[in-house]
């Protein structure tokens, strides 16, 4: 009969005993199912360490830089690519711009609300704190064009992130140019057209917008060396009618020369027109007018 020798294990001090090792197969203490590989245990550690220092930093940045960030983010948000409507004979265009003659470029920013009417403009640093009567500030757009208006007012084409700027435009308004707006052209409205509206451009005939009726408008004179030559023609004018009625930055598209080209700029310049209206607001457009000169 044979007989089973029994060893016996000697009773350990503690819950690991006094001479247990922590991790005995790492360090060559006991014999493990598999071969000893001590480099993965020192990548798997730095490793750690590296995604614990990443996690750290990317939070004190975040805590740090919180109005930076979420400038960018509302200029994200707010990039209408720019100023979405193109200028055509059926779509209107338009735009605006202003500043208050501030030092430092128009800092970006979120669009104020939309309105068909402009009672105050917009302002990323607020002059008058305590108005009498406050009035949210609005720019002359379509309400039918939505876009999110989350964050600081601005600029939403300016590159520059802070500190808030007005812009060195002027008549109140973000931007550089003129007139209430946000952008840099000239009008209540936003971006580098006038007028009011959005897109670039001032109005064209078409897609809502009316054309301007004349109300008044002389005929021009003839040159003396158009008359001594009996030349005649039409000369064609390119002009923006504003919401004033008036003609202006009047320009010529096809010339008949002898000095009629400047007759007829002068003629026009004092022609009175009932402005054009886009959902019943007097609006902006751009027109061509052919002056005619005939000898009878």
């Amino acid at each position: 009969m044979s007989t089973l020798a029994s060893h016996r294990v000697p009773e350990a001090a503690g819950p690991f005993g006094s001479n247990a090792i922590l991790l005995p197969t790492l360090f060559g203490e006991s014999q493990g199912l598999y071969r000893i590989q001590r480099n993965s245990f020192f990548l798997s550690f730095l490793l750690h360490v590296l995604a614990a220092l990443l996690l750290f930093m990317s939070s004190t940045f975040v805590v740090t830089h919180h109005r930076q960030i979420r400038q960018q983010v509302v200029g994200i948000v707010t990039d209408i690519s720019p100023y979405v409507l193109p200028a055509s004979a059926t779509k209107a265009g338009g735009g605006g711009g202003g500043g208050d003659r501030d030092k430092l470029p128009a800092s970006r920013g979120a669009l104020p609300k939309f309105s068909r009417e402009q009672i105050t403009p917009p302002a990323a640093v607020i002059r008058n704190p305590t108005p009498q009567l406050p009035v949210e500030p609005t720019v002359v757009v379509p309400p039918e064009i939505r876009l999110p208006q989350l964050g600081a007012l601005g600029d939403p084409l300016s590159a520059v992130l802070g500190p808030p700027s007005n812009g060195p435009g002027s008549g109140g308004g973000i931007g550089s140019g003129s007139g209430g707006g946000v952008g840099s052209g000239r009008g209540p409205g936003v971006g580098p057209g006038s007028g009011g509206g959005i897109g670039g451009g001032v109005y064209h005939i078409g897609g809502g917008v009316s054309a301007p009726r004349l109300i008044y408008g002389p005929d021009p004179e003839f040159s003396e060396e158009a008359r001594k030559a009996n030349h005649q023609g039409v000369v064609v004018l390119w002009a923006i009618v504003g919401t004033d009625g008036r003609t202006h930055e009047i320009r010529v598209e096809r010339s008949l020369g002898m000095g009629l080209d400047e007759k007829a700029t002068e003629a026009v310049r004092t022609w009175r027109f009932e402005p054009a209206r886009k959902n019943g607001q007097a609006v902006a457009v751009q027109i061509n007018i052919e002056v005619n000169f005939r000898l009878y």
